[in-house]
């Protein structure tokens, strides 16, 4: 666990003393309405080792209104659309992201469809979305 002031620092250590050279995820959990649960958002960065094979699970916890982080962008470029996804599905902010926009939902979309008090039936948006159809021919 780290706290969220550190969390750069943090991940440039792991990364550049200790050897974990891999970001093979970045995910978010929505802890609302859990018992015992402190925090609303567990922000999880999956680090390995290339060399040693070890692996490492780095947690970070967030409340609103401040759900800003550091983006891990400088130091693994693959963290941008992993970044992106977090951003589009829970409205995480990553401050320094070369390119924080949705990925999987459109630009226009006014949710985080994957927090746990969207509605399971959705708000109304796929009437705004446009009907794709398959030519088969």
């Amino acid at each position: 666990m780290a706290p969220k002031a550190t969390l750069f620092d943090a991940l440039k250590t792991l990364r550049d003393e200790c050897g974990f050279d891999l970001l093979v995820d970045i995910t978010c959990v929505d802890y609302l309405n859990y018992r015992d649960a402190v925090d609303r958002f567990g922000l999880i960065y999956l680090l390995a080792s290339t060399v040693t094979n070890e692996r490492l699970t780095l947690r970070v916890f967030l409340n609103e209104p401040d759900l800003n982080v550091p983006s891990a962008v400088p130091l693994w470029e693959g963290a941008n659309w992993m970044e992106r996804e977090v951003w589009d599905m829970f409205g995480i902010r990553f401050d320094g992201h070369p390119d924080l926009r949705r990925i999987l939902l459109p630009e226009e979309f006014m949710a985080f469809p994957l927090r746990k008090d969207y509605p399971l039936q959705g708000r109304g948006e796929r009437h705004n979305l446009p009907v794709l159809t398959r030519n088969r021919s």
